[in-house]
């Protein structure tokens, strides 16, 4: 139970009554299974969508995600919210993910979109391509609008791919070129739904390698990982 609880800080932040008890039915379910079999798993992919790259001062717009059931994409399974902004993006952020003035004014309050995504994500582990930015950026939110230290088990698909697939390892380094090679297409690059489900292409593509390896579980595709960026970082 201490453990479970280590998951969650106290809230800083002012959030209804509604939604306090909201938070605390999350605490006895965003625990994970590691070792639960990937045959049966659920794993969900995400993506964001900020104000910018700088992981100090920019902040989240968007979030899309989707799910992976049992091998395969569930597109009813799926998730998209912008966060209601005070101010909009600039025009050069705005161009890159197309959100407008208009739809950052008009989105969810933060603390009912960020709510809403915890409860989507069930417990469910998480698939992101350069993991990095996305946990930052979820874990800034949560931290500012919900009070959680939310932190949560990921397996970086820019690390997992090129250990399942070493030949390609030193070639490709961007989405963009993991999502050439296995010629998979996004015709609206930088949109957070969008994104998700490309990367969700990838990561089948991924489980189906690791399978072929005998990977029994999620905590080995974390190991995977390791090993490669022990790699990577050896050279």
């Amino acid at each position: 139970m201490r453990k479970l609880l280590a998951h969650f800080g106290q809230p800083a932040v002012t959030l209804s009554a509604e939604q306090h008890l909201r938070l605390d039915a999350l605490k006895t379910k965003l625990s994970i299974d590691r070792k639960a079999g990937l045959g049966g798993s659920r794993i969900v992919v995400v993506d964001v969508e900020t104000t910018g790259l700088n992981l100090a001062s920019d902040h989240l717009i968007a979030i899309g995600a989707v799910a992976i059931h049992n091998g395969h994409i569930a597109l009813a399974d799926s998730f998209e919210e912008v966060l209601r902004q005070k101010t909009e993006s600039g025009k050069a952020n705005i161009l890159v993910h197309g959100i407008g003035g208009s739809a950052q004014r008009a989105g969810l309050p933060p603390e009912e979109a960020l709510l809403a995504f915890l409860e989507y994500l069930d417990g469910a582990p998480f698939f992101a391509f350069h993991v990095a930015f996305d946990e930052t950026m979820l874990r800034k939110a949560c931290k500012k609008f919900l009070g959680i230290n939310f932190r949560h088990a990921w397996v970086d698909l820019a690390y997992l791919l090129p250990e399942l697939f070493p030949d390609y390892a030193k070639k490709y380094h961007a989405l963009d070129d993991w999502l050439a090679h296995f010629s998979i297409g996004n015709d609206a690059r930088h949109n957070a739904l969008a994104d998700a489900l490309a990367t969700a292409q990838l990561g089948l593509i991924a489980l189906r390698a690791a399978r072929a390896r005998r990977a029994p579980d999620f905590k080995s595709l974390q190991n995977m990982e390791k090993a490669q960026r022990w790699l990577n970082a050896s050279h």
